[in-house]
């Protein structure tokens, strides 16, 4: 047996659609890490980067568990002296609902050069439309990543 080690030019890549309406961010983030690593084929090799293309729609209608909205706080530098400044959760998803989405997947992916190429993979729209159609994305069911409440309606 002999182990098999992707090549980057062998690599065949996929696009994937995520609706995000109604879905946990934290459940959906580790999904859509996976998926842009390439972890969830058998092809995956840490050094190549193996992992399929993503499509998320409808992150402003994204949930947040608990009291994370009102609690949660995304700090941020502007460059300034005493240029520290904070956003509430709830904000920044009425603001900027796909940075929301794209900070929390950043943030479980690798730390390297390799981790930034495969997030430049991510593309988020905050309605339902997105232009990516002619590449064709296979739809992912994403009702497992709901939370009870939002499944019975």
């Amino acid at each position: 047996m002999k182990t098999y080690n992707a090549k980057p030019g062998e690599v065949l890549q996929q696009w994937q659609h995520f609706d995000a309406e109604g879905v946990v961010l934290g459940r959906l983030a580790a999904r859509i890490a996976t998926v842009l690593q390439g972890k969830h084929h058998g092809r995956y090799t840490p050094h190549v980067d193996t992992g399929d293309f993503v499509v998320v729609t409808n992150a402003r209608k994204i949930t947040l568990t608990g009291k994370k909205a009102e609690q949660m706080v995304h700090r941020y530098h502007t460059g300034y002296i005493g240029g520290l400044r904070e956003v509430s959760m709830a904000r920044m998803l009425e603001r900027k609902p796909d940075e929301v989405v794209r900070l929390a997947v950043r943030r479980m992916m690798p730390k390297t050069r390799l981790g930034r190429a495969m997030l430049n993979k991510l593309k988020i729209y905050a309605g339902a439309e997105h232009p990516h159609a002619a590449q064709q994305p296979v739809s992912v069911d994403t009702t497992q990543y709901k939370t009870k409440d939002s499944q019975d309606s």
